[in-house]
């Protein structure tokens, strides 16, 4: 059964919820003396607060991580994968509850939530593959007599920093299963803005049987959860967020001598050349673009067009982009939700206006939009910035809301050219019916993730999520092999068995420092 002490609650005159920390299994009342307010951005209402754990509380959960380890690693992972599928048909079997929560509390639409979510149980599924990804390599007889095996083990405790935008796929789709189906532990720092979904998915994996202490969760500022980037019990970092912070905890963990997967900031581009259908390209861009009030590090927010077809295809956006219905995240004929929050709204805004002072035309405005009913909610509505030159920040620099910036250009080279100067290459997309020109855009793009024809190229999580540039700082991304490779490290074990003639020998070889005969 849900925890009542989770379930939002929104309106004037109710009482505001307190949320706890877990540690062992165990939700916690936290010793804080001050809590961070949880908004239905639909709203503009708080309907929780979420405890901002002291140092000793965060301590508390790595100690329990650290204790848990030693028998969860010796556990076999066929049972440690048993735990993930029994999470996953519980998460299925609670699917709209999560979903309804998750667009409470952050604010994408019904659609986009669930989508959140099954991306959750699609890392879920992937992780449960751990007994072949695991799997290392062996080669008999690599020297006279010899053996050698690579083995995978795991590491030890993991910090999980997730950020706001998706509660439910990042901490339990990215981060938590591959991390425990391999054998290690982990302390989640969930959003504070959102940690509801995370601390419900949880309940769910308690529930499947989890060990105490193998994941345990807190809410917390960067103060506290700087520790976890410099504590001698935590062996690795996986961060999704800001490039600035990013950066900051790759620097910090890194010269701790931790491993460190830090997703960060994007700014992806399509190119659109003029053979492209541009009626579907349009649509596919609108549904990249404005999903999640652009709260997602793979929307298109900017869009390179030939000059040829730059009036039609903006005529077609501003077209599409009126038909979309703003309103509650909650209510099933939303289209476009609010931001997370009135910061977000006030940052998104003013990225806006800094845009037509830098010189953009503005062809659409969502700055004045007002949903009858929800009057305080955070609402941005799609905006279009045309004639975006190469500076301006509303075209360089991430906004993370419903912002379009259009770029114009004379043709495939100069379009992939001002493509590749951003600094950020987490995805890039390309709209043509040109083979040619899709073979060279995937050749010469410096996306990680790249789409012909394909608005949102996430690909499948069996495939690394694989940003470049000031998009990633490490080595292994997550999901994919490389996931797997994130949280194990390799164990060459060399064998040699003697004969009875071998027995007889005496002579040690000075390269491999074994018996050998003459």
């Amino acid at each position: 059964m849900p925890n009542p002490a989770l379930q939002p609650k929104a309106g004037q005159g109710e009482q505001i919820k307190q949320l706890k920390f877990c540690v062992n299994n165990q939700w916690r009342v936290s010793q804080t003396g001050k809590y961070m307010p949880i908004y239905n951005p639909s709203k503009g209402v708080i309907i929780a607060e979420t405890p901002c754990c002291t140092v000793d509380e965060v301590n508390e959960a790595v100690a329990a991580a650290k204790a848990a380890f030693p028998d969860w690693s010796a556990t076999p992972v066929t049972l440690r994968t048993q735990v993930l599928f029994r999470f996953k048909a519980l998460v299925e079997q609670h699917l709209e509850e999560i979903t309804t929560l998750l667009a409470t509390e952050m604010g994408k639409c019904l659609g986009e939530a669930r989508g959140d979510v099954l991306k959750a149980v699609e890392g879920t599924e992937i992780a449960c593959s751990a007994p072949v990804m695991m799997q290392g390599d062996a080669l008999m007889q690599v020297s006279r007599g010899h053996d050698t095996v690579m083995y995978r083990e795991p590491l030890g405790v993991f910090a999980g920093i997730a950020p706001y935008n998706f509660p439910a796929m990042i901490p339990f789709g990215w981060m938590i299963p591959m991390c425990i189906a391999t054998g290690n532990t982990m302390v989640l720092k969930a959003a504070s803005l959102v940690p509801q979904t995370a601390m419900r998915l949880l309940e769910l994996l308690i529930e499947a049987g989890l060990p105490k202490g193998v994941v345990n969760l807190v809410t917390c500022s960067r103060t506290e959860a700087n520790l976890l980037l410099a504590h001698p019990d935590i062996r690795g970092v996986s961060y999704v967020g800001s490039t600035s912070v990013g950066l900051h905890i790759y620097s910090t963990a890194a010269a701790n001598g931790k491993r460190v997967q830090a997703l960060t900031e994007a700014k992806n581009h399509a190119l659109v050349l003029k053979d492209a259908p541009l009626e579907r390209t349009a649509r596919g861009i609108i549904n990249s673009s404005f999903g999640c009030a652009g709260q997602r590090c793979m929307a298109l927010p900017v869009i390179v067009v030939e000059d040829s077809v730059a009036d039609e295809l903006v005529s077609y956006l501003v077209e599409f982009a009126k038909e979309l219905e703003i309103g509650p995240a909650y209510e099933e004929q939303s289209q476009l939700g609010p931001l997370v929050s009135e910061g977000q709204k006030k940052f998104v805004t003013d990225c806006i206006a800094k845009g037509v002072e830098e010189g953009a035309t503005l062809v659409l405005d969502g700055r004045d939009v007002v949903v009858k009913g929800s009057e305080g909610g955070f609402y941005v509505g799609p905006t279009i910035l045309d004639h975006v030159k190469p500076g301006m920040s509303c075209g360089d620099d991430e906004i993370f809301g419903p912002v379009i910036s259009i770029k114009r250009v004379k043709n495939f080279e100069e379009g992939i050219e001002l493509m590749n100067a951003n600094q950020f290459a987490n995805g890039s997309s390309i709209f043509t019916q040109s083979g040619y020109y899709a073979r060279e855009f995937a050749r010469r793009t410096d996306g990680g993730m790249v789409g012909v024809n394909v608005g949102i190229p996430v690909p499948i999580g069996y495939f690394p999520f694989a940003g470049h540039k000031q998009s990633f700082f490490g080595d292994l991304h997550c999901l994919g092999r490389d996931g797997a490779a994130f949280y194990t490290e390799a164990k060459c074990v060399t064998t040699r068995w003697f004969g009875e003639e071998d027995l007889k020998q005496t002579r040690i070889s000075t390269w491999e420092g074994t018996l050998t005969k003459e």
